[in-house]
């Protein structure tokens, strides 16, 4: 299996997340990296590949920085980050008449900032849905809370009411994969007329 790479918007998006606190959170962050993570995580591209360790790095320097004041920070992260960059970069994707077309369709969203691996469908039904993560070694549970967050804006964005993400199995925890339960609402008419598809 090849090493895990992330996607430099990751990055820059982390570090937007942090920007957008205003309360200097990204400069305390950057400083406690060292020299040459600080200058990869300052200059990468977007659209440039970077190992995931690095990612990791960020994320967990930036959990000793806010977990006290704002142990949600990740999963806010999460959704910042899509509602960012993942809106910005690939809102063809996210932009669906509902979480199905978003869920079912042939491009895999998780794919375009990770890999290898991919985020699997293995239980839909009406306004609920179950992800799995396959062929990925997440490596900290912030992964698992950022992907949270995320999923949880992307369902959003696909036309989604109230949606609730919960990772339900984590592989970091002993289980065998990384599960997460999707449910939103779903207007009664269009409801109706799933279930009879």
């Amino acid at each position: 299996m090849s090493a895990p790479m992330a996607k430099g918007a990751a990055l820059h998006a982390t570090l937007e997340y942090l920007d957008s606190r205003g309360d200097g959170s990204r400069a305390r962050v950057l400083a406690v990296l060292d020299g040459s993570a600080r200058a990869q995580v300052e200059h990468v591209a977007p659209t440039s590949e970077v190992p995931y360790g690095l990612l990791v790095s960020l994320w967990e320097v930036a959990d000793a920085e806010l977990r006290t004041t704002a142990p949600a920070w990740m999963e806010e992260a999460g959704g910042f980050s899509i509602k960012a960059r993942g809106a910005q970069m690939y809102g063809g994707i996210l932009r669906k008449n509902n979480p199905h077309e978003f869920l079912t369709q042939s491009v895999s969203l998780f794919q375009l900032f990770y890999h290898p691996g991919d985020m699997q469908v293995v239980d839909e039904g009406v306004g609920r849905a179950v992800l799995r993560l396959d062929g990925f070694d997440a490596a900290t549970p912030l992964f698992c809370r950022r992907q949270t967050g995320g999923l949880t804006a992307a369902l959003a964005i696909a036309g989604g009411d109230d949606p609730v993400v919960r990772h339900v199995r984590c592989a970091l925890e002993g289980d065998a994969f990384c599960e997460w339960e999707l449910r939103w609402k779903v207007p009664r008419a269009s409801g109706e007329a799933m279930a009879k598809s």
